[in-house]
């Protein structure tokens, strides 16, 4: 199989997406979410689409669209589904495969599954995505040992927001993880301006 990486996030909001479009246009990579919540507002898909310059069929269907933006085992119930777990299968790529997930790792995606469990039976490496803000070093060593846990790989940590060296150092130290880069808060978000700060703030070749 070609390299297919998971990006996850310490929380939601965290800027996941933002970075899974700025890696997926560096990388030339086919896009996936399979579990989109809160399509009432807006959705993911379409954002990773504008940001990424990826070609249409680079990005792949989602396996569950749901309306709410709630955790994903709650969207599902609220239209009488139950998602599962059989379903989640990764999809073949011709090249890269970039995996997004659904808020952060610790969601259940049913009543008897977290989706942290998913990635553990997927068994690829993982980037986690974190604030730089304050509370981001708990929140980050927590979902590091949740991830070592369950063995698996931790690729690095991608950081969003303003430069805080000693953040960034000690998580890096502590959760014993290699720090990717840092994607700065963009004052206009276009896919020019993102791609530029993937390119001035991470090295591709990190991610091959």
């Amino acid at each position: 199989m070609t390299q297919c990486l998971i990006v996850t996030g310490t929380d939601t909001d965290v800027g996941k997406t933002v970075f899974a479009a700025a890696l997926s246009g560096a990388l030339g990579a086919y896009y996936w979410k399979p579990i989109q919540c809160g399509l009432a507002e807006g959705g993911d898909t379409s954002r990773i689409r504008a940001l990424s310059g990826l070609a249409p069929d680079h990005v792949l269907p989602e396996i569950y669209r749901l309306e709410m933006a709630a955790s994903p085992h709650r969207a599902a119930e609220a239209e009488g589904l139950e998602i599962s777990i059989a379903k989640l299968k990764l999809p073949e790529a011709p090249g890269p495969l970039v995996v997004e997930g659904a808020g952060g790792l610790m969601v259940p995606v049913n009543r008897q599954t977290l989706l942290i469990d998913v990635f553990a039976s997927w068994r690829l490496p993982v980037v986690l995505v974190a604030r730089t803000a304050l509370g981001t070093i708990n929140h980050t060593l927590l979902s590091i040992e949740a991830l070592n846990g369950r063995n698996i790989p931790i690729l690095g940590v991608a950081f969003v927001g303003d430069e805080m060296p000693d953040t960034e150092q000690t998580i890096a130290e502590m959760g014993n993880v290699r720090r990717l880069g840092r994607l700065p808060h963009l004052d206009t978000l276009t896919r020019a301006t993102l791609s530029d700060a993937f390119a001035s703030h991470f090295r591709v070749e990190d991610f091959r």
